[in-house]
């Protein structure tokens, strides 16, 4: 048995190696590599594998969005804008409606 794409569209494998940026193509690699593996094995863990695969199409999302590198760095020297959690919260939940 040969491992297929879990599904077409943003959780492809070939779609989010395509869409990564060079710097990230490795480590998604090796975790989706490590999680075939394990769900050829057995056949309980191919949700981890879809899990990853949902988890990187969404880190897929993120790196293209501009300026995110630089946010990142921004963040781990403690500057940059912030907004505090339950703002947060309260806009993704408008957004969402």
């Amino acid at each position: 048995m040969r491992a297929q794409p879990v599904e077409d569209g943003p959780r492809d494998p070939q779609v989010i190696l395509w869409a990564l940026p060079d710097r990230e193509r490795p480590e998604f690699l090796r975790q989706y590599r490590e999680a075939v593996d394990a769900a050829r094995e057995d056949v309980a863990r191919y949700r981890d594998l879809s899990r990853l695969l949902l988890r990187w199409s969404l880190v897929v999302e993120a790196v293209s969005q501009p300026g995110y590198y630089e946010a990142i760095e921004d963040a781990r020297h403690g500057i940059g804008r912030t907004v505090p959690l339950d703002e947060a919260i309260t806009t993704e939940l408008s957004r969402r409606r």
